[in-house]
């Protein structure tokens, strides 16, 4: 009986195990995470999202308050226009994240960065270039191109001197999509390494509607390879979303993927971000308290946590520390959502806002639970301890039953 282990994702002559951790933003997958997956032989990702407030508690730098003081004089007012990142500073904060990250990899595998084109911060694409140049520029080995469709990333780096020589992926939930980057991309010269084919069990934001429960990964993933076939294009796709077990990896490579693509087990290890506290809410998770919502600003759904502290909490806007959804306008759907419920309730000292979420506060304090459709499942991945808790397991180990294990068996911890 095959297992993960007896497949390679190939990259030339470069051999990985096949096993890609996602990029899970603000800061949940850490440097430390993707690094283990990199010491193990696979790919590890880190995160651009909200990357000066990542800098700030890597490197204890003071790129937010430095630029709450700035605008200060702008917090109490509804139009942000004004509320512009230094692209200095931006890139500053990029190279560090990225650059320490490269100075401690080990082993045989790479670090990618997972770099949101949703992230607008009141100038989509100078921020954009800054944030795929400034990673390029600190070494990393590949960016995935995640949350958009991206047309016109690939042309925002083809003049930096490593364009050609970094691995750049695409996140994609359709041949569709696929399709448009290809032929958007022709005159680049220049195809995706790889492609991530996110289904509709995945975390985070979903590249579906609320209908995301009519699709199917195997199936979307077929589709992929036949038109990767039918168009004579060599390029690596890995599926993401869903995939718990070894034994579910298998199937995929077996199919013809190239590597897997998995999160959800690696929230509740050391090396993930989240506070302990947040990891044993993972565990304890049910299969109802898993909930697709419209709460994120940018317009896509997303999964979470129906408990998640984010949902329905009306704090006020905090454009001035963060930003990173502004659009080129300067607005954003939780400032328009936020102040239609202060109109409509005069003299509350603290609205709740059901629709719609500050989106970088939440993510920026952990209180925004975002997950895979299987973390109900994650409680049969470890061990209870007698005072109620869950033990929390290490990459590696998750690591490696994702790499060894067969017949849909999970490796218990000692």
């Amino acid at each position: 009986m095959k297992k993960v282990d007896d497949f390679r994702l190939k990259f030339g002559k470069q051999e990985l195990v096949p096993i890609m951790i996602g990029g899970m933003g603000v800061d949940i997958s850490t440097a430390e995470l993707a690094l283990e997956a990199a010491r193990l032989g696979g790919v590890g990702h880190i995160s651009d999202a909200m990357v000066k407030t990542v800098a700030d508690r890597r490197f204890h730098t003071s790129y937010v308050k430095e630029k709450l003081q700035r605008y200060k004089f702008n917090v109490a007012n509804s139009d942000k226009s004004e509320v512009q990142f230094r692209l200095a500073q931006l890139a500053e904060a990029t190279k560090l994240h990225v650059g320490k990250t490269m100075e401690a990899k080990r082993g045989s595998g790479m670090i990618f960065i997972n770099c949101m084109e949703k992230l607008t911060m009141n100038a989509p694409k100078e921020t954009l270039r800054v944030r795929l140049h400034s990673a390029l520029d600190a070494g990393i080995d590949g960016i995935t191109l995640a949350a958009g469709l991206h047309l016109g990333s690939f042309a925002l780096m083809e003049d930096h001197p490593r364009f050609r020589d970094a691995k750049l992926g695409i996140i994609v939930s359709s041949v569709r999509a696929l399709q448009l980057f290809i032929r958007k991309n022709v005159r680049s010269n220049r195809l995706p390494d790889y492609i991530v084919v996110e289904g509709p069990l995945a975390g985070g934001h979903l590249g579906f509607g609320l209908d995301w429960a009519q699709y199917d990964l195997a199936t979307i993933v077929a589709e992929v390879l036949q038109w990767l076939r039918e168009e004579k294009l060599d390029i690596p796709v890995i599926p993401a979303g869903g995939i718990f077990t070894g034994s579910d990896a298998t199937a995929f490579l077996e199919a013809g993927a190239a590597a897997v693509q998995v999160a959800t087990r690696f929230t509740i290890t050391e090396e993930c971000g989240l506070p302990a506290k947040v990891k044993q809410e993972y565990f304890r998770a049910s299969e109802g308290d898993v909930e697709v919502n419209q709460t994120s600003p940018t317009g896509y759904p997303m999964r979470m946590l129906r408990s998640s502290p984010s949902i329905g909490a009306g704090n006020r806007p905090n454009c001035e520390a963060y930003g990173y959804l502004l659009d080129a306008k300067g607005c954003c759907a939780y400032i328009t959502a936020y102040n239609r419920e202060v109109e409509a309730h005069p003299g509350v000292r603290k609205v709740s806002v059901m629709d719609k979420t500050c989106l970088c506060t939440h993510m920026r304090n952990f209180d925004c639970w975002t997950c895979g459709q299987y973390v109900y499942r994650l409680k049969d991945t470890s061990h209870k301890d007698a005072d109620g808790n869950y033990q929390i397991l290490s990459a590696e180990h998750v690591f490696r039953d994702y790499q060894f294990s067969t017949e849909n068996r999970i490796l218990l911890p000692d």
